[in-house]
């Protein structure tokens, strides 16, 4: 199995990246958060440090673009092969309103013939491998049929779905329906994308999908940093209990005695990797330059992903979102991780 980490526009970055990567069990391939094409000869400071390999050590990055118009993905395609890259990701699944307002992102998905256009004239001139992260559709999942069918004409790495049209934001449930389609259709290496919280819905899609042995996650890890940690015990548990039923002479009692106690050690365990995870990701920020207004609002923003994962700790997330200093939010944070649920 292969495990991507989803890109996540102001929060995903390589301060993150280099964190979570430090602290958790790696992912197969990183994104970094789109980069919007500009006339600029080189990237802006923020999208320099965002592809630097440098910021980036041991991790398979890819950078991903977000542009409705050929000549402008190629420029930037340009300016990142100067820093070695050979893969680049292009963004048809963005739901932000103020992007598809511009045709771009899963905006693009309502214009199927200026698509293909885009993609004849950049497969033809681009000489990197290009992978798509796309949505089904703008705004009716009748359309992913014919956006199937553009993207199988193309040389297409990888194709990353995300099974819901752009008017459903995150909201409904993922149209598996059309990711089986895809599997029965594709021509292209499928990768799942959507609403895998916990082991147990990653174990879903499994299921539904045993063809598939991709999967990006994004605001499943957002909320639960160990979420692949977990996935990857999970999968090991399951081996142990299939040789507990295939011996006879094994105490199940407490093989569930031992499985309650291992939970309880790794709860704890991560917990602190989750606290280490977040000292690193502040004092990173604070390193840089960022200030401690600054820092405290990208603690907070994690936080508010964080916070579903700690429904009992209502007064620390609160002290956490009103923090004013550092040494309030650091109080508040410890406080928080206290009722964290991670299994």
């Amino acid at each position: 199995m292969k495990y991507y980490l989803a890109p996540l526009e102001g929060i995903t970055t390589y301060i993150y990246r280099r964190a979570y990567h430090q602290h958790f069990a790696p992912m197969d391939k990183y994104f970094t958060p789109f980069l919007v094409p500009h006339t600029k000869k080189g990237f802006s400071t923020k999208e320099k440090n965002d592809v630097m390999p440098e910021h980036s050590p041991g991790m398979n990055l890819v950078p991903q673009i977000m542009s409705n118009q050929a000549e402008s993905f190629l420029h930037t395609v340009e300016k990142l092969k100067v820093y070695g890259y050979e893969e680049v990701n292009l963004n048809l699944g963005c739901p932000s309103k103020t992007v598809v307002s511009k045709g771009r992102g899963s905006g693009f998905l309502a214009d199927p013939d200026g698509l293909d256009r885009f993609l004849d004239e950049i497969f033809k001139k681009c000489d990197v491998k290009i992978s798509i992260k796309t949505r089904i559709g703008k705004d009716d999942p009748e359309e992913f049929a014919r956006l199937l069918d553009i993207y199988n004409q193309y040389p297409v790495e990888e194709l990353i779905i995300h099974p819901r049209v752009q008017k459903d934001f995150y909201k409904n449930q993922p149209n598996l329906g059309a990711f089986h389609d895809a599997v029965e259709e594709s021509k292209i290496p499928l990768c799942y994308n959507g609403d895998i919280f916990t082991p147990e819905s990653y174990e879903e899609m499994k299921r539904e999908f045993p063809q598939v042995d991709t999967f990006m996650l994004g605001r499943g890890i957002l909320m639960n940093p160990a979420l692949l940690d977990l996935i990857r015990m999970r999968e090991k548990t399951d081996v142990k209990k299939t040789d507990v039923k295939k011996t006879t002479d094994i105490d199940v009692t407490e093989w569930k005695k031992e499985e309650t106690s291992r939970k309880m050690q790794s709860a704890d365990r991560y917990k602190k990797e989750i606290h280490a995870f977040l000292e690193q990701i502040k004092c990173d920020y604070l390193e840089v330059g960022m200030g401690e207004k600054n820092t405290l609002f990208k603690l907070k923003e994690l936080w508010a992903y964080m916070g579903q994962n700690a429904p009992e700790a209502k007064k620390a997330l609160k002290r956490i979102r009103k923090s004013q200093s550092m040494a309030d939010y650091d109080s508040a944070s410890r406080e928080a991780l206290e009722d964290f649920i991670l299994f």
